[in-house]
């Protein structure tokens, strides 16, 4: 393992013309992957299914014209992922492609195995026969570990598990990938990690089941949020701070794969917060908006506490967060009301891109 975080200062212009391939690029923080990646001058080339909501950043801000070519594969298919990453011949891949849903997965808990499983080894697959290909940022989450409840924050190291259909299709594809890069990509020179990422806001999600995108749909239609579990605890963060990881482990591996492994890209101990803390904030932010408080344990299981241990990734890669919570939740907001009064939501991403690139 390379552990100088002195080698890992960004050259400059490294992502000009870079051939980079995402998997699930209309999604919602593929959505501003691209956006960053061509602002930075990568040749940026999409696969993906079509936007599963409606709005979605993936259609106002554009994405489509500047994403060249964009193809709709569904992952689950690997002779067709095989044919389009042929035609793309990417250097680097980025796999967001997913089923990402916790309460998703209890409905139909073989399409999130089939997705988030099979649909990851289909890719590696393809990968295998790809010459071109140096880095694979492989995207999963931070629900892959064994969750205790425990207060001490999960280390990259710990046990790999799943309560619910989601987590353990993540767990589990983190084997895969495991699997793949031990057995095949390595001996190839691939350089292969997985990102473990907290819970990401920003503006431009409308995912179901997801805070933000919940208090915005019923705020701005006069309705109360419903709040299932307000002392829940999360590692929340802006989009763009595991993003900006994606990008950095994508340069380290391609320089040297000895950077590959499992990184985990959260916000610092103190900035975990409970959703309580953060709708509260997120209200007074917008400046309307009512709270309806339940506590209802009666649904699907989810994780009560969840913390990362991001020390791995400020050592090995030079990564600490930039943005405060506090921080994050306003820029989100201010984000929401700027595109509801009608202002470009590609000029809104790349005004809160050019803010962020400010911090490094």
């Amino acid at each position: 393992m390379v552990t100088n975080s002195h080698q890992l200062v960004a050259s400059a212009g490294f992502w000009a013309n870079k051939s980079v391939l995402i998997t699930g690029h209309t999604g919602f923080k593929g959505s501003w992957l691209t956006l960053w990646l061509n602002r930075l001058g990568a040749k940026v080339s999409g696969i993906s299914l079509p936007p599963v909501t409606a709005p979605n950043l993936f259609q106002l801000a554009a994405i489509e014209t500047r994403n060249k070519p964009s193809q709709f594969c569904d992952i689950r298919h690997v002779e067709q992922l095989k044919d389009r990453i042929w035609d793309v011949k990417p250097e680097i891949v980025f796999h967001l492609a997913a089923q990402p849903l916790v309460r998703a997965s209890y409905r139909d808990p073989l399409d999130t195995f089939n997705t988030n499983v099979m649909g990851t080894a289909n890719l590696l697959e393809a990968l295998r026969g790809i010459e071109s290909v140096k880095s694979v940022v492989m995207i999963t989450t931070d629900k892959v570990y064994k969750n205790h409840e425990w207060s001490w924050p999960y280390r990259e190291i710990d046990a790999l598990g799943g309560h619910d259909p989601y987590s353990a299709s993540k767990a589990a594809s983190e084997l895969v990938i495991a699997s793949y890069r031990d057995a095949f990509l390595a001996e190839k020179g691939i350089g292969i990690a997985t990102a473990r990422a907290g819970n990401v806001i920003g503006g431009g999600d409308w995912s179901e089941d997801r805070l933000i995108p919940d208090a915005i749909r019923s705020w701005t239609s006069g309705k109360p949020l419903h709040i299932r579990r307000p002392d829940a605890v999360r590692p929340w963060q802006h989009v763009l701070e595991p993003l900006h990881g994606y990008l950095r482990l994508a340069e380290a591996l391609f320089k040297d794969i000895a950077f590959a492994g499992a990184y985990n890209f959260g916000p610092s101990a103190q900035e975990t917060a409970p959703v309580r803390t953060v709708i509260n904030l997120a209200r007074e932010i917008f400046g309307q908006g009512e709270i309806l408080y339940s506590n209802d344990n009666e649904g699907p299981h989810e994780a009560g506490l969840l913390a990362l241990d991001n020390s791995k990734s400020h050592s090995v890669l030079d990564i600490r967060p930039k943005w405060r919570l506090s921080e994050t939740i306003e820029r989100t907001m201010n984000w929401y009301r700027a595109q509801a009064e009608g202002q470009d939501s590609a000029a809104l991403c790349h005004n809160e891109i050019e803010a962020y690139e400010d911090t490094l």
